[in-house]
């Protein structure tokens, strides 16, 4: 087995299969952290729309879905970013079907954005409005 084959990694189980999906997640996220910046702007409107969520004292679900549509942004700005990782090791050179493919994951990045701002647009803006007006 070379020290190039992945093989070696599979087939574990139990608590060592957890323990290292757990670590190849902290890895994922430190990944996406640092070579993306639409990540970590992401990851700045979290910190603030997540508290911001708790803060508005809502019903269970409509706090869910506002905290929900963050998290769904950046579960798809994850998943974007593998793609173009994935191909861009294929190779530099300019092909219509990787474009389609970076242009298909900037779709689904677009309508998580589209999804975010929905919800808090009839969610939150409501509530806070609410509260402003007493």
């Amino acid at each position: 087995m070379s020290a190039n084959d992945a093989s070696a990694l599979k087939g574990k189980k139990g608590l060592q299969r957890l323990i290292n999906a757990t670590r190849y997640s902290m890895k994922g996220f430190a990944a996406a952290y640092r070579h993306e910046a639409a990540f970590r702007e992401e990851v700045l409107l979290a910190a603030v729309l997540i508290p911001a969520a708790l803060l508005l004292r809502l019903p269970a679900v409509e706090t869910v879905l506002l905290i929900g549509s963050v998290l769904l942004l950046m579960l798809v700005e994850i998943l974007n970013s593998g793609l173009e990782a994935v191909v861009d090791r294929i190779g530099p050179e300019i092909h219509p079907l990787s474009g389609r493919a970076k242009d298909l994951g900037s779709a689904a990045v677009f309508i998580a954005i589209v999804i975010l701002c929905t919800t808090w647009a009839l969610i939150a803006l409501p509530a806070i409005w609410h509260m402003i007006a007493g």
